[in-house]
């Protein structure tokens, strides 16, 4: 798993660092660093704005969608399109996700990260994503990503648990 992990780690890294050298991000007129790491991406919300604005292209969300714990049908849905039209964006190998989808898809990605540092490995996150939470109104926390706030709930609950404050 850690092997896979890793690689999957580099190959974000270089997706990272090839999108923001684009001409698409440049326009933004904001002094990008090279070779900027998916883990600095995710901490730079100034980063996460223009990466929103231009749009996440799907060799990106690719790499993402493989590194998160989530399935076809709950990206679909987080999303709000259908599994189909999810799959045609894979077909066109230029295609950017407009703005509101790739919003989604990074507060997926920040939810994932917090997930990992809190448990260490995808399948005990992914676990907790799908177990009903006291917490958070016995509903499972995957139940509240579909919004920014459940995704604010989730991420809190998550920052919670890693500080050892259980309700």
């Amino acid at each position: 798993m850690t092997i896979v992990k890793s690689n999957i780690e580099d190959r974000l890294n270089k997706e990272i660092a090839l999108f923001f050298k684009k001409s698409e991000v440049k326009k933004f007129h904001f002094e990008i660093k090279n070779n900027i790491s998916y883990d600095e991406f995710l901490t730079d919300k100034m980063l996460i704005i223009i990466a929103i604005r231009a749009g996440i292209p799907y060799s990106l969300f690719d790499l993402i969608q493989n590194y998160t714990p989530f399935s076809d049908n709950d990206w679909a849905g987080f999303l709000d399109i259908s599994t189909k039209s999810l799959h045609r964006y894979k077909t066109s190998s230029d295609h950017f996700f407009k703005a509101i989808h790739s919003e989604k898809i990074i507060e997926m990605a920040e939810v994932t990260k917090v997930g990992l540092d809190v448990f260490g490995n995808i399948d005990k996150l992914k676990l907790w994503l799908n177990t009903p939470n006291f917490a958070l109104g016995k509903l499972k926390p995957i139940e509240l990503l579909k919004d920014s706030y459940g995704k604010e709930l989730v991420i809190s609950e998550l920052t919670r648990i890693n500080y050892g404050i259980l309700v």
